[in-house]
């Protein structure tokens, strides 16, 4: 594995808490964490985690720092002030695992290498339970020399990671990913909607459309485990992130000259669930509102 002796850590939320904790186990390195919450970093702590004093105090001890935080104003906040770009030194690495802007992370990515330092985009994909199980998929963006070098990292807490490209094309492949997400949850949603208004138990419908060319990820997942229970819970991927993400693809859509009328279609379903107080809800939600619409 690559000579970073100490790995930093910005963000213990839902995914990154876990993910945290497979590097304190697995990486045989230093980890030093950092959160405004009180409540993971103690946790940390007793399975041998490092705390730090503040996100300048992570930089400016890390070899390489992880970013896992909601958005892509969270990822700027970390950035500037006494963040990222003043406390940088050349040869640091930073790795964002959140989904963020294409833009944003280009212009950061830029930032860094007049500083001598490296860039990485790295957004995980999979469930909370895959990140405790450390078994995430991570789409990473950057140069082939510096993914043979944290690929082994992130391996730590990931079993599928792949190298799209050049900066920003692991970006590009998660708000993808996500884009076609928020539209098969929207159909699945939709399909069980009129199977319980015919009669038809929903858990039957989905267990049949799983053995044939409906199968997905979403079904058995979002569709049998939330949608049909109706088990929208706070502190899940939510439908106000949902929407954040699904903004990114209309971005790239936009500026490609592109019109994604299905895209534009989920984006109003999200945004409707969220005016009817649903924006904190996991954002299978929109189930509950498909009557209302």
């Amino acid at each position: 594995m690559s000579a970073y002796k100490t790995v930093g850590f910005i963000g213990l939320g839902v995914m990154g808490e876990p993910i945290c904790r497979n590097l304190v186990k697995k990486s045989g390195r230093r980890v030093l964490a950092f959160d405004l919450s009180p409540e993971p970093l103690a946790r940390l702590r007793e399975e041998g985690a490092e705390i730090a004093g503040s996100v300048a105090d992570v930089i400016t001890q890390s070899d390489l720092l992880f970013l896992c935080l909601p958005s892509a104003k969270h990822v700027r906040a970390v950035f500037e002030g006494d963040g990222i770009l003043k406390n940088v030194r050349s040869g640091q690495v930073v790795v964002d695992l959140g989904t963020s802007s294409v833009s944003q992370t280009r212009d950061f990515a830029k930032q860094l290498q007049a500083s001598g330092a490296s860039w990485a985009d790295a957004p995980i994909a999979r469930t909370r339970q895959a990140a405790q199980d450390g078994t995430l998929s991570v789409m990473v963006g950057t140069t082939p020399s510096l993914y043979a070098d944290i690929e082994p990292l992130i391996r730590c807490f990931a079993t599928d990671v792949t190298h799209c490209g050049d900066v920003g094309a692991g970006q590009v492949t998660k708000i993808l990913n996500n884009m076609v997400l928020f539209e098969t949850v929207n159909a699945l949603a939709e399909a069980v909607a009129v199977a319980r208004h015919n009669g038809v138990d929903p858990k039957l419908l989905l267990d049949t459309l799983s053995k044939g060319s409906a199968d997905s990820f979403a079904l058995r997942n979002h569709g049998m485990k939330a949608i049909v229970p109706g088990n929208f819970p706070e502190r899940a991927f939510s439908t106000e992130y949902a929407l954040k993400d699904l903004s990114y693809a209309l971005e790239l859509a936009s500026d490609a000259g592109l019109r994604i009328r299905g895209a534009e279609l989920i984006g109003t379903v999200l945004q409707e669930a969220i005016d009817a107080g649903s924006g904190d809800n996991y954002f299978p939600v929109i189930a509950k509102h498909i009557a209302h619409r």
